[in-house]
């Protein structure tokens, strides 16, 4: 498929999407069943909006409902006087002891000083929502996220209902708004939490300051490759090798390695791997001191829940802390948050509350916002597309120069441009099929390479991007040099699997000693098909080490084929 054509699709489908987020739950609307499940399944309502069955969850006591009202009024007149009460021991105070539910959205809009770069930028957002309508490259894949972020919860759980809109609206928007992140997977419930409390512009001008905010510098935990990741998985294990060296080493022997559990601590902020209830509470604090919480709440978790831990294998211990923990904490939240503020003082005594400043190339760029009024075809296709389609564009090329090569005759394709019965007679050059082959020409290369090409991880919904170059540098490099590839990049054109008989080389290098194995030619070759005929002269090789390869590099790497009996090294002599 060319570019033309994929630019061509990758429009119509986007057009497609847009098209049915713009249109809602119109009369005539197409939803499939499987997208828009029944309702009435379902009949109870917590009080932050999440669908159960009926008994399937804890509401509020009457206790805690009076404690919050009066926590209301106090954080009303705060929120009235909030240039007085910002950054006083007073606002951390209450904010360890949790918002109140009816202001969380105010508050939290205090906390990031959202309206504030909502001012400076006005009239941005609409900009690029609009563009991102338009041209984006993660439409598509935004568009899966949406209809499967928190379909339990009721502000989400019609199909293309007013917030599941805002939703892919917001996150087309910063797709294009920072086009080094584009759009991740992790960040529709980070967006989806935020417009729990906040309007569709409110969201988005938070979400940008979570990413590129220098108290939370999300970015890092987001762009290819995910350094900041990695960064706080290595600052969690040097706390878990001075805190909890015991509860470490079982997790090392029973494999259970930190980029398994931390993964949606870090990169949302305890999101889906504690209770919701609880997780609100952590954002309240997130949102007040930053980055610090994510590692002090990590150190939290394992230290209230060590002594379990210690007693389970790797199945459980990985059940527990990603499945168990999220429907039942086993702890209250006040317990929980009065352990994690001595935490945070253990952590800081031993200066180990902090992973450090991010480094250079962890910051988002400075030109946010910016985009071309014509995007190129990089910007225009998402990177899923892209590999895909030039794994099609490499393939057909491929092919193209198959035909040509087979039209065309050359020593050492006459093969294929010569009736079977002619080819011994009228090819002399033409290269005798040795010893060695097992029925397959290494003209059939591209024919393995198609059937077998590697499927690109990045076209699942669960695999993010940056997951698909540590897998496939990881594949590639264990692999089996089965197929005669090239070093280089296989979606270069340059690199497309080659349909002579000659084997691709690596370009040399100064500490690479290059062995070419060519074959003594045979003496007898039949008058049928080039095949030789069965005699009882041993094959020999000699070899031959060459320090300077440039004058070599018209020299065809001998195929070696078919063979009536196996090659044998009989003597010594042999290899001389």
């Amino acid at each position: 498929m060319s570019e033309e054509e994929l630019l061509s699709r990758a429009a119509e489908e986007r057009a497609e999407i847009v098209k049915k987020y713009s249109e809602g739950r119109r009369e005539g609307a197409q939803i499939d069943p499987w997208e828009d499940p029944a309702l009435q399944i379902y009949h109870v309502l917590d009080r932050y909006g999440f669908i159960h069955e009926k008994g399937d969850f804890d509401d509020q006591k009457p206790n805690e409902i009076r404690l919050e009202n009066e926590r209301e009024k106090k954080w009303v007149k705060m929120l009235d006087k909030w240039d007085k009460h910002k950054d006083t021991e007073k606002l951390k105070n209450r904010v360890f002891k949790g918002i109140p539910a009816k202001l969380r959205g105010k508050a939290w809009l205090k906390l990031m000083d959202v309206e504030s770069e909502a001012k400076t930028k006005e009239g941005k957002y609409q900009e690029m929502k609009k563009v991102a309508l338009e041209h984006s490259a993660d439409i598509r894949q935004i568009d899966l996220d949406v209809n499967r972020t928190y379909r339990d919860h009721i502000m989400f759980r019609k199909r293309y209902d007013i917030k599941q809109q805002e939703l892919f609206n917001i996150l087309a928007a910063y797709s294009i708004y920072n086009t080094d992140i584009g759009y991740c997977q992790g960040m529709s419930q980070i967006a989806a939490l935020l417009l729990m409390y906040l309007t569709e512009e409110q969201a988005f001008w938070a979400l940008s300051i979570l990413v590129a905010g220098s108290k939370y510098s999300m970015h890092g935990f987001f762009i290819p490759g995910f350094p900041k990741l990695l960064r706080y998985q290595e600052h969690h294990d040097k706390i878990m090798d001075k805190f909890l060296p015991k509860l470490k080493n079982h997790l090392d022997r029973n494999g259970v390695d930190t980029g398994i559990y931390t993964l949606k601590w870090f990169f949302q902020c305890f999101l889906d791997r504690v209770p919701f209830r609880l997780a609100l509470r952590l954002w309240d604090i997130y949102l007040l001191d930053g980055e610090r919480i994510l590692t002090a709440m990590a150190y939290n978790i394992l230290k209230l829940h060590g002594k379990h831990l210690l007693k389970l294998g790797m199945d459980d211990i990985l059940h527990f802390l990603q499945i168990k923990l999220e429907k039942d904490f086993h702890y209250s939240d006040e317990v929980t948050i009065e352990n994690l503020k001595k935490c945070m003082k253990e952590l800081k005594q031993s200066k180990l509350d902090f992973a450090g400043q991010p480094p250079k190339h962890e910051l988002p760029p400075k030109n946010l916002g910016e985009f071309k009024p014509t995007p190129t075809f990089t910007q225009m296709v998402s990177r899923q597309e892209r590999e895909k389609a030039s794994e099609t564009i490499s393939n057909d090329k491929s092919v193209n120069r198959r035909y040509s090569n087979a039209a065309e005759p050359s020593p050492y394709n006459h093969r294929h441009s010569l009736p079977s019965d002619q080819t011994s007679a009228k090819s002399a050059d033409s290269r005798p099929r040795s010893k060695l082959s097992y029925g397959t020409s290494a003209d059939d290369g591209y024919s393995i390479i198609e059937d077998g090409s590697r499927r690109s991880l990045a076209d699942t919904s669960i695999t993010s991007t940056a997951d698909l170059s540590v897998f496939s540098s990881a594949t590639r490099s264990h692999a089996p040099d089965s197929h005669s590839l090239d070093a280089g990049d296989v979606n270069s054109d340059d690199n497309i699997p080659s349909i002579d008989p000659s084997t691709p080389r690596v370009s040399p290098s100064h500490d690479i000693v290059r062995i070419y194995v060519p074959y003594v030619s045979p003496t007898h070759i039949s008058p049928v098909n080039g095949d030789l005929i069965e005699s009882s002269e041993t094959n020999k090789i000699r070899i031959k080490i060459v320090e300077e390869m440039d004058h070599y590099d018209d020299f065809e790497t001998p195929v070696i084929e078919n063979a009536p009996s196996p090659f044998q090294i009989d003597t010594i002599d042999d290899l001389k």
